[in-house]
């Protein structure tokens, strides 16, 4: 995810781009565009292309708020094989997968598609293997995960059949009524076939029998989930615009983050506990900072391991990517008297995933020394380079030393989140990039820019139509550019490609 890697483009010298940039007044910026626009007649453009490219004509046009992604919740006992359906149904290798049952990875939901249409998967591993109440966690955590999904995966291991467990899960299902599609898992063969069709005594209708492993049957299994999955989640909703703000705090656990609203708050709204991940659900709070409303969104602390988590702190990881979907702006709060985590590292990632706008705030300053503030600075440059177009802000969530200094460091984030660049700007500085540094010729061939459009703001999405595939480094070098001409401080940035070919005469 580094905008800058030792495999980058590195220019030779200075273009004096801006300079370039400037000299280039709007109507020829405008000619030039509608040139280059008027050349990908040439190239094979499918609808998709079309529809964006009639987006292009008015620069005003007022970006549409996305729709809440359907959610499906992937449930079912230990090991009957659910990591391994989500890597199917991802076509990567996503969730760890072992042979110990209870084995999870820390992220519990991911962006999937079938057929075009794109959805959130959540997965519901992770179970607290207590033998004693075992049943109970089980049918409490997926609970937990169907509550939130408009409809639901339940996986049951055909070769062992509906187990106490599975009972359990079934009976918290029908309490539900969400739409359930039944899965017989490691039906590795056609001779198996004939177990999995004992499970319609569960009473969701025909069992889909599925090799996960091999892949087996689930094109069929994916088809019928799309029959029953609604258009947009009803339990989301898109961000809207207007009204205060929302600003989700995120950190790891006890690093500040229910110390801080209250200072902001102004008052002792939050349970506030040295044991860490106190916090539970997120709390929304109102807060005046700047003469201005906010609503901020304290997330619960993200544990180490999903699987050592009880239901509660399932939910915990779930709600902090509820509160990510809800938020237009997360802070992360990073303490500076301990050594940066790898969690520290994972949270982050999380909140640039999320594609939100991005302000690292570094709590417990005042308890920093000289040499602590060394080794400080490098550990930022060394884990938290591919982050330094956020606003970076150092505080005291104990004193509420500096908190005014986050008003403007939110308002510069999402300014950059919210920027939109003319379609003739953008394609005067492509051009002028790539006339001062073309891209490397591969295999004898050089791939060009033909044209460059912003699909979307928050956050800034740019496509690329080109002749041939952009080297990833060279894509990096673009966003850099990108950012060092236009800003987009606080924001991350997506560049994607669509590689196109001249029509047959």
């Amino acid at each position: 995810m580094a905008e800058h890697s030792s495999d980058d483009y590195e220019p030779v010298e200075d273009d004096r781009l801006a300079e370039r940039l400037a000299a280039i007044d709007e109507s020829e910026a405008e000619a030039r565009a509608e040139s280059l626009r008027q050349g990908l007649a040439d190239y094979e453009l499918d609808e998709e292309d079309q529809a964006l490219l009639a987006r292009y004509l008015d620069d005003d046009l007022e970006m549409e708020d996305e729709a809440p992604l359907p959610v499906l919740a992937i449930v079912g006992r230990p090991n009957v094989g659910k990591s391994t359906l989500v890597n199917r149904i991802l076509g990567r290798r996503e969730a760890v997968v072992e042979d110990v049952p209870g084995v999870t990875r820390d992220r519990v939901s991911y962006r999937a598609e079938w057929m075009g249409r794109e959805f959130t998967l959540v997965d519901t591993g992770g179970w607290e293997h207590d033998a004693r109440g075992i049943h109970a966690s089980v049918a409490q955590q997926a609970e937990i995960a169907v509550d939130a999904a408009d409809a639901v995966l339940l996986v049951v291991d055909a070769t062992v059949g509906a187990t106490a467990t599975d009972e359990a899960v079934v009976r918290m299902l029908r309490r539900k009524k969400k739409p359930v599609v039944l899965v017989a898992n490691k039906v590795d063969s056609e001779l198996l076939e004939a177990e999995a069709s004992v499970l319609w005594g569960l009473g969701f209708g025909e069992p889909h029998p599925v090799s996960a492993l091999h892949g087996r049957g689930a094109a069929d299994m994916l088809d019928a989930v799309m029959e029953v999955l609604p258009a947009e989640s009803a339990h989301g909703g898109p961000i809207e615009r207007g009204g205060p703000r929302r600003v989700a705090l995120l950190g790891r656990p006890n690093v500040g983050k229910s110390s801080l609203l209250n200072k902001l708050a102004g008052e002792q709204r939050v349970v506030v506990d040295d044991l860490a991940g106190t916090t539970r659900d997120p709390v929304d709070e109102l807060v005046e900072l700047g003469g201005r409303q906010w609503r901020f969104v304290d997330t619960a602390g993200i544990r180490r391991r999903v699987h050592m988590q009880h239901g509660a702190d399932f939910y915990a990881s779930l709600r902090t990517q509820t509160a990510l979907d809800r938020a237009e702006v997360a802070v992360v709060l990073l303490a500076v008297d301990e050594v940066l985590s790898e969690q520290d590292v994972r949270i982050l990632q999380l909140a640039i995933d999320s594609g939100r706008a991005l302000v690292l705030a570094y709590n417990k300053w005042d308890l920093l020394d000289d040499e602590r503030r060394h080794y400080l600075e490098r550990e930022i440059e060394r884990d938290l380079a591919h982050v330094q177009w956020a606003p970076r802000v150092n505080i005291s969530a104990r004193t509420g030393w500096h908190k005014d200094k986050l008003v403007p460091a939110l308002d510069r984030a999402l300014e950059g989140w919210e920027t939109r660049i003319p379609t003739s700007k953008l394609n005067a500085f492509l051009g002028e990039l790539v006339a001062a540094h073309p891209h490397p010729v591969r295999g004898g061939k050089q791939p060009r820019i033909l044209f460059g459009t912003q699909a979307s703001t928050r956050p800034p999405k740019f496509v690329l139509f080109t002749s041939g595939f952009l080297d990833p480094g060279y894509r990096r070098f673009i966003t850099r550019r990108l950012r060092e001409t236009f800003g987009f401080e606080g924001t991350p940035i997506e560049v994607s490609m669509r590689v196109r070919e001249r029509r047959k005469r």
